[in-house]
């Protein structure tokens, strides 16, 4: 028995199920999604068999050994860098054909590959009839087929992975020409490359650009180059295309042997998913779709249930007459100090502002779009969803994929911005995430501005067709300035499923948490800055100096404060405004400049650092400049407009 942990690696295309194995095997829960990109971060998680430990790894979706995204670069350098003792790769069963491409790569780049056929249910409902033991046999490494969703066969996989023995899979010989380069490349190799020669030779022959940095450096490079341009110039194919398509004939291969079908009368609710899976993706009925999704899933739940009657509920039912007072009797009984009681229960308290603004108005907000969101993930609408969004957003340099981090953005900002990770190229990246720093409001933003123009259908139109047409202006005009191409489009489509409602509710109660545990602290230092700048009369002065701002886009002079909260948190500024709103300080067109305004303000700190992080803070400090630049002249556009049509 090892003193060290037995450390496994889950690899897969995304959406093959590997978070849920991951939660099985080591009981933790990361998010389960049923969409693409859901694991961008490695998570680590730890169990233990026949009292040996072991370190489950789950890594970003990947659909090859040569990474084309950020996440695959993430996943490719973990298996070469890592020496992991066992590597599951988790496949979509009803997708065999496909997925074994990568599965025999693993197998060519001596990992010690345990192969894991998941959602074994749904291909089982399509009829497939799938010889394990063949495979295996074929394959030369142990199979274990999985229904993750149901339990079936995750223990007989956690005790193969706890037995795990290292076996010499088979060898998958490609054309003649190809093993006689891959051998005279293979003789030339002595750097450390984490693989074996012989995939190293082959991802050379592929063009693969990590390879290409190390081997480059190899003494004998000039004659690895010649042997490549050698076998390049006798292929009238592209090497790599060559050779992706010698081994899908080896795929076919062993799949005409491990599968065959069954005749089945198909179900009735099948047929009906499998019909609403098409008009989904459909533009004449996936359009409508989408509209209905947004009125029911942002506007009336998120909008009027979550940010209207949960928001009013908590806030002015339990937190103003209930909460607040017994707080502040209690100071007041027990503080001496009149600077503490202020800190605590003051105009700017930690608890009267800080500790309210993030249970009673932004946390009833932030759940209901998570519950609604982990409904539309788990059901498997949102791939179909980039798929119908394709065609658009070409206009904007970006594919369908980039619906996802968008979306997201719709409950947090910052999540949003780290999932950008998953679209293919800087470009797109550096576009996603303009767009999301500056058109798409947090969950928290979005409820308490619906919230707050619900009443007033007119206004909810007016503020909703100025959002897209600033988003379609920006995003239009970014693509032609930013130079680059956008990438192919490519995504798994899964079936449309019934989501399990323990799975969508432990998935908004764990994305509530981390949000929770994230803002929290921010209003509280929050509240303790601005009681600070209040008392020293820095505040005073800073709003001084935004009101003529504010006035200049026809807002009252209180609304300087919103903003400068804004400034720390995008939804600490959005529920200053609703407090604005509450006490009858701004009419209806007011309601709608300052909706505009602040949903278009720069990004919240936490998302600010992110987008350091991820993009540098030059590019970060340029997109806050032309984003506060874009809100202000909006908002006095608006209010201009506004005042030519209501005078």
């Amino acid at each position: 028995m090892r003193d060290t942990a037995i450390k496994v690696v889950l690899v897969g295309s995304p959406n093959v199920g590997k978070s849920a194995i991951f939660n099985y095997l080591t009981g933790s829960y990361v998010a389960v999604s049923n969409y693409p990109g859901t694991t961008v971060d490695i998570s680590t998680g730890h169990f233990k068999f026949s009292g040996q430990r072991f370190e489950v790894i789950d890594t970003p979706g990947m659909y090859s050994l040569i990474p084309l995204t950020e996440e695959e670069k993430v996943t490719r350098l973990l298996l070469t860098r890592q020496v992991p003792d066992v590597v599951v790769h988790v496949v979509d069963a009803k997708n065999l054909r496909r997925m074994l491409n990568m599965t025999i790569q693993l197998i060519d780049a001596g990992l010690p590959v345990i192969l894991n056929l998941n959602i074994m249910d749904e291909a089982q409902n399509m009829g497939m009839l799938i010889d394990v033991s063949l495979l295996e046999k074929m394959l030369g490494i142990p199979v274990i087929a999985t229904s993750a969703v149901n339990r079936i066969g995750l223990e007989a996989l956690k005790k193969t992975v706890g037995q795990y023995k290292r076996v010499k899979p088979s060898v998958f010989k490609l054309s003649d020409g190809i093993e006689q380069s891959v051998t005279k490349i293979s003789g030339l190799l002595t750097r450390t490359y984490g693989l074996s020669k012989r995939i190293t030779a082959l991802l050379l022959l592929q063009g693969d650009a990590m390879t290409f940095s190390i081997a480059q450096t190899e003494a004998a490079w000039p004659k690895i180059a010649a042997a490549i341009e050698q076998l390049s110039s006798n292929k009238k194919n592209n090497l790599d295309a060559l050779i992706a398509t010698e081994r899908q004939v080896i795929v076919d291969k062993i799949v005409v042997k491990a599968v065959r079908y069954a005749r089945f009368e198909r179900h009735k609710m099948k047929m009906l998913a499998e019909w609403l899976g098409r008009v989904t993706r459909e533009p004449l009925t996936g359009i409508p779709l989408v509209c209905l999704v947004l009125y029911f899933g942002l506007y009336q739940f998120v909008g009027k249930f979550g940010a209207g009657y949960l928001v009013d509920y908590i806030n002015n039912s339990v937190f103003v007459p209930i909460i607040s007072p017994v707080a502040e009797g209690v100071a007041n009984a027990y503080i001496p100090w009149e600077w503490l009681r202020s800190l605590l229960v003051g105009e700017y308290g930690i608890f009267t502002m800080g500790f309210r603004y993030a249970t009673a108005i932004i946390l009833p907000i932030v759940g209901t779009f998570f519950l609604a969101f982990a409904i539309l993930e788990d059901t498997g609408y949102l791939p179909r969803l980039a798929m119908l969004v394709d065609s658009i957003f070409r206009y904007f340099g970006l594919n369908g994929r980039a619906v996802i981090p968008l979306t997201l953005g719709l409950g947090c900002g910052t999540m949003a911005v780290m999932v950008t990770r998953t679209l293919e190229s800087k470009r797109e990246r550096l576009l996603a995430t303009f767009l999301l720093s500056l058109t798409i409001p947090c969950s928290a933003q979005l409820g308490v501005v619906l919230a707050l123009l619900s009443h007033n259908s007119a206004a909810v139109i007016l503020w909703s067709v100025y959002m897209v047409l600033i988003f379609v202006t920006v995003g239009w005009l970014s693509a032609k300035f930013v130079p680059g191409h956008r990438s192919a489009f490519y995504m798994e489509i899964p079936p449309l499923r019934l989501p399990l409602a323990s799975n969508v509710i432990k998935k908004a109660y764990t994305r509530m948490s981390w949000y929770f545990m994230e803002i929290l602290p921010v209003f509280i230092v929050t509240s303790v800055v601005l009681w600070a700048g209040d008392r020293s009369g820095i505040l005073n002065t800073m709003i001084q100096y935004v009101e003529p701002a504010m006035v200049l886009i026809g807002l009252p002079p209180e609304t300087a404060q919103a903003f400068l909260l804004g400034f720390f948190r995008r939804d600490y500024g959005a529920a200053g405004l609703y407090d604005l709103a509450v006490a009858g300080k701004l009419t209806d067109a007011q309601l709608v400049v300052a909706a505009v305004a602040l949903t278009l303000f720069v990004p919240c700190v936490a998302q600010f650092a992110i987008m350091v992080k991820e993009r540098g803070l030059i590019t970060a400090g340029a997109m806050v400049v032309l984003i506060v630049m874009v809100a202000f002249v909006s908002a006095a556009l608006v209010h201009q407009v506004l005042q030519l049509l209501l005078f």
